[in-house]
């Protein structure tokens, strides 16, 4: 084989996408919250750009304050009290004048003055940052941390608290240790053998609260509950079994107290059975085998199902909780009266709430100023430059997909989900003559403050059918009917998708069943036998 160089010329096209291109489809693409904390970072990195006070330049505020200062203070004189002068007039005229400032500014003449003035935020304006971080949630240690805290208190051995310490490592934030018992074992301290592995397992799983921590699967994690129920504890410390009656004594069952608690333990052992045996049973809701089998009537299958459902599936969320995703919307689409229709508006627009001081466009033309500093400064005046073009298109194409929602839309607003539109993404950027990745870009993560509430703007966006009578129905419309007709069906005979297919036909829509069925589970609607009520 001879290798060999050469030269050769092709001609070709190639699509590069510039910086600039790049940042602006960046922040088309975040939502508002992830663009308030992009803006705080560049108002961080970059020296020229600050943020425009709300409805005037912050320049223009501190000037005209200052300007105003001045003003008031030309032609005024020091106010002179002398009681052993013989000028008694001129000292009446000084506390008339001190009267009059009094009662024309009063506490504001005080706090007003050259001293106490801040330019960077008017007097009386809350501080938003801190209000933010006074109002912040603090952060909730980790269930891991919880348990290690826990497990300190623990009397047992050395090497059974490291052990303790490395499994509990390995549970999730549902309080379950799903990892494969084999790769625990191989990744343990050395010389550990699976036993002891398994005894450290029952000692967290009997110490740890809330009970059911540590559990392998869910059946583990209502054993171990209903098995600390049953022995008279529900913290997991059992009390040998035994039961107590307010008096103290152990109750006999001769009584109103032992009978309640003799009940309770034969409800238990309902319940245990259930958890042991029929748990795959309970899923499908075959209600009848159960019954069949555990020689048991309905009726006790059902109490013992909603006995179950008190018992937590996910111990571990007890004790971490999840805060909730913060939702801002972007718009508010609202109707207006005097031209019959709704107009949307954006909540606030980003182009406008940064700019550029005019302190540093004259500073990179003043030669005074040293060669390395308004090459610094230009550098930065580009890239703001950029940020805010980036912003104002932002701001302009979100516009322009909001009035064509509105219009295509009014139905919706006004009459409900049931009236969704057809309006596809293709539709939209064809009519404002830009890409359909832009349009995907500029309503991901965002959402819209409307008289139906406070939706996602994606939801606006999807295909649909024509009906029997040639009126277009969206999928998400279609995807409401279906609730609407499952809510409504009679829970002893649910509805299946064959039904389903046959009621909409009725409205006038014609549809697959495996459609129906695709509909359905994205609802989160369980089939029709596991929807049976006995």
């Amino acid at each position: 084989m001879r290798l060999q160089t050469g030269q050769q010329m092709r001609m070709g096209q190639q699509m590069k996408l510039a910086p600039r291109m790049i940042q602006c489809m960046e922040i088309l693409q975040l939502s508002d919250i992830a663009l308030e904390d992009r803006l705080e970072q560049e108002l961080m990195d970059n020296v020229t750009l600050e943020r425009r006070e709300t409805g005037a330049d912050r320049e223009q505020i501190v000037e005209e304050r200052i300007q105003n200062e001045r003003d008031a203070c030309e032609g005024e004189r020091d106010l002179v009290v002398d009681t052993a002068s013989n000028e008694s007039k001129n000292n009446q005229d000084d506390f008339e004048r001190l009267t009059n400032i009094a009662e024309q500014y009063g506490e504001e003449w005080l706090s007003n003055t050259t001293e106490s003035f801040q330019p960077y935020q008017q007097q009386g304006e809350r501080d938003g940052k801190m209000d933010a971080m006074n109002n912040a949630a603090a952060k909730c240690p980790s269930l891991t941390d919880q348990m290690l805290q826990q497990w300190i208190l623990v009397e047992t051995d050395n090497q059974t608290r490291e052990l303790g310490e490395y499994m509990i490592g390995w549970i999730d934030n549902d309080g379950y240790l799903r990892t494969d018992w084999q790769t625990i074992f191989n990744m343990a301290p050395a010389q550990t053998t699976s036993d002891q592995l398994v005894k450290t397992l029952r000692l967290i799983q009997k110490t740890m609260e809330p009970i059911g921590i540590g559990a392998r699967n869910v059946r583990e994690c209502l054993m171990l509950q209903i098995n600390a129920r049953l022995n008279g504890n529900g913290n997991g410390n059992g009390n040998g079994g035994h039961r107590h009656n307010g008096n103290g004594t152990k109750g006999n069952g001769n009584n109103d107290n032992g009978r309640h608690l003799e009940d309770e333990d034969e409800d238990l052992m309902i319940v245990r059975k259930l958890v042991d045996k029929h748990l795959e049973d309970i899923e499908n809701n075959r209600l009848p085998k159960i019954a069949r089998e555990e020689k048991l009537s309905v009726e006790q299958v059902q109490d013992g199902i909603r006995q179950l459902r008190k018992f937590h599936f996910h111990p571990g969320r007890l004790l971490v909780e999840e805060r909730p995703t913060t939702i801002t919307p972007e718009a508010i689409i609202e109707f207006d009266e005097d031209e019959d229709r709704y107009v949307a508006k954006m909540m606030r627009g980003r182009g406008s709430s940064v700019h550029i001081p005019q302190k540093f466009i004259r500073m990179v033309k003043d030669k005074s100023v040293e060669k390395s500093t308004r090459q610094f400064v230009n550098e930065n005046l580009k890239s703001a430059e950029w940020l805010i073009d980036a912003l104002k298109q932002r701001d302009s194409t979100m516009q322009r997909i909001l009035n064509i929602i509105v219009e295509a839309q009014r139905d919706y607003f006004e009459n409900g989900p049931e009236h969704l539109k057809p309006l596809p993404m293709v539709q939209v950027a064809d009519q404002l003559g830009i890409h359909i990745g832009t349009v995907s870009r500029a309503v991901a993560n965002k959402y819209a403050q409307t008289p139906r509430g406070i939706v996602p703007l994606r939801m606006f966006f999807s295909g649909g059918v024509t009906s029997e009578t040639g009126e277009q129905i969206s999928f998400t419309a279609i995807q409401n009917k279906i609730k609407h007709l499952i809510d409504a069906e009679d829970k002893t005979k649910p509805l299946s998708d064959d039904d389903l297919v046959e009621q909409l036909k009725t409205q006038g829509i014609e549809m697959a069943r495996r459609t129906v069925a695709k509909y359905r589970k994205q609802l989160h609607v369980p089939a029709a036998r596991q929807r049976k009520e006995f």
